[in-house]
């Protein structure tokens, strides 16, 4: 595939809005990288399993007899069959539902119904011999967080984030326990109108935090903000603004952190290469993982985790919260005037914010007038580099060789 015009910095436009260039990246970038799965607690007991998407390939984590994590394609080897659904307990074997072919947690093939009549080829051999075994992918921790590879030899994973690490946050995610208005639910999930890269992109966009945000995230000093580029992977840290970190004890919507020294408060927003974000600030640590659904619709998975506490003191802090001299300053308030309900704009909600601009873009994208203006030399130089990233990246895997 050749780059035309017009362009987006470094993509062609088709990069946002084509079904070839959606497939490209399925084939030869979310199927050749690292992949969120989940965090270390999701699967606690030998038996336990989760699956993801991982580009072209459904893959499995499983925790062995042994507790060791091991990672499978999601597919029998008998005729294909996805053996396992989201998440579960597999208790002591993995079976088909479709001809009960069954596996052990080490991925071997252990037994199917009416071997002797109906494969007689392999009545006289071990099945784990038969090279009809799971197919092998990797598994990797990385942070409190689980990750996989389709390839069963993948590069380490702390080679793949290493560079990264030293401008992460200093949360300790592993002492936080996971925050949610409902058992067995996630924080925050949402299907949004607009390809993956355009939400990355918002997401690095330094530029547009004291513009979109200005009533929503002025407690952040942005003209003191850091960040910069390990290896595919951007990192960002910005201050609190003197007289809210001066009452951040009361400000904070939840218990802060212990584990973050007070000198060291402040919003970190990474973002790991390809697809996922994490936001840590004094009160709470999130991923911000991206599923790209279609050319133009990608569905958002948030997950929070917090200062372990009761209900009693998360209800303390929220009245302290509100009754704290610099909140009713700073955020909790739309940008333009409005029905809060109906217009994201009035909300004095970031999120619904970063939607609403995403989604517009997106939308700006058919349009044959459509160009990039003029680029802001700081403000958004990290938009062109990831762009780059990712054209650098399917290069590698071959997705514009010419056939």
């Amino acid at each position: 595939m050749e780059r035309t015009k017009p362009m987006m910095h470094a993509l062609p436009v088709e990069a946002y809005t084509s079904q070839e260039w959606f497939d490209l990246e399925m084939k030869t970038l979310f199927s050749t990288t690292w992949q969120f799965a989940g965090l270390v607690e999701d699967i606690p007991e030998p038996g336990d399993y989760i699956s993801v998407q991982a580009g072209n390939n459904n893959i499995f984590i499983v925790k062995g007899r042994d507790h060791r994590l091991r990672a499978f394609h999601n597919m029998c080897r008998h005729r294909g069959t996805q053996l396992l659904r989201a998440v579960g307990k597999t208790q002591k074997a993995i079976t088909c539902p479709y001809h009960d072919w069954t596996y052990d947690l080490e991925g071997k093939l252990i037994s199917l119904p009416k071997k002797e009549v109906e494969f007689p080829e392999l009545k006289d051999k071990k099945l784990h011999e038969c090279g009809l075994n799971l197919h092998e992918a990797s598994v990797g921790i990385f942070k409190g967080m689980l990750f996989v590879h389709p390839d069963k030899d993948a590069p380490s994973i702390m080679e793949f984030f290493g560079e990264v690490e030293p401008y992460l946050g200093p949360h300790v995610v592993e002492e936080l326990m996971e925050y949610t208005e409902k058992p067995n639910e996630v924080a925050y999930t949402k299907e949004i109108n607009a390809n993956w890269k355009i939400i990355v992109e918002n997401y690095i966009d330094h530029y547009h935090l004291a513009h979109l945000h200005e009533t929503t995230l002025n407690m952040y000093d942005h003209a003191k903000a850091e960040f910069g580029w390990a290896g595919p992977h951007y990192w960002f840290y910005e201050p609190l603004m003197p007289d809210y970190l001066a009452d951040i004890d009361n400000a904070a919507l939840y218990p802060l952190i212990k584990s973050v020294p007070r000198e060291q408060i402040g919003a970190y927003v990474p973002w790991l290469f390809p697809n996922i974000g994490i936001t840590e600030d004094e009160a709470e640590w999130n991923t911000f993982h991206l599923t790209p659904l279609a050319p133009d619709r990608t569905l958002l998975v948030i997950r929070s985790k917090t200062e372990p506490a009761s209900e009693r003191e998360y209800a303390a802090q929220a009245s302290r919260s509100n009754r704290s001299p610099v909140w009713s300053k700073y955020g909790n308030r739309g940008k333009y005037d409005g029905d809060w309900e109906d217009d994201p704009m009035a909300s004095g909600d970031f999120m619904l914010e970063d939607v609403y601009a995403c989604e517009q873009q997106q939308k700006s994208l058919s349009s044959p007038l459509f160009q990039i203006g003029a680029t802001a030399q700081r403000g958004e130089y990290a938009v062109k580099r990831f762009q780059e990233e990712v054209y650098k990246h399917m290069a590698a895997h071959g997705a514009f060789d010419k056939k």
